[in-house]
């Protein structure tokens, strides 16, 4: 996705509102940083047992979704782009991805109490495992573990 990209200038238009919007009633200085999209995450379960408005919470995904990837991109790097899949998500310099509008759609659908849907542990896992390739390695020592072998 390139700078002059009207996709790009809105993604960015809608993580700008968050921050005008959000900010103020947070409670503490709110950014990009982790403690505020852990805030996000409690907005998006408060919201999402008071909305029955589709329309609204597609709104919805599309605003924070465009925040939760500013977050990322500014923890970790990367960059807004259309995967093959014609998904905008986070390119990352390793090639691989992350989407955010996905994750903030499924926190929506299934929550984080009843579905483990969370954006906090999205951006947790986007900045620690797969900006830096480190995504397989983690799962296949989940795979040990469950399998009670060792890796030397």
């Amino acid at each position: 996705m390139t700078e002059d990209d009207p996709r790009l200038a809105m993604i960015r238009g809608n993580a700008a509102l968050v921050l005008h919007e959000l900010g103020p009633i947070a409670g503490h200085e709110f950014g990009y940083g982790p403690e505020s999209v852990a805030w996000v995450d409690g907005y998006i379960e408060r919201q999402r047992r008071r909305l029955d408005d589709p329309d609204a919470v597609s709104s919805l995904v599309s605003v924070l979704g465009s925040y939760l990837g500013e977050a990322v991109i500014k923890a970790a790097g990367g960059a807004w782009d259309v995967h093959e899949r014609d998904e905008i998500g986070i390119r990352f310099d390793n090639g691989d991805w992350c989407f955010p509008f996905s994750k903030v759609a499924k926190q929506f659908a299934c929550g984080t109490a009843e579905g483990g849907e969370s954006i906090v542990s999205f951006y947790n896992v986007s900045i620690g495992l797969i900006a830096n390739g480190r995504l397989g390695e983690a799962a296949s020592k989940c795979d040990d573990t469950r399998t009670g072998e060792t890796q030397s």
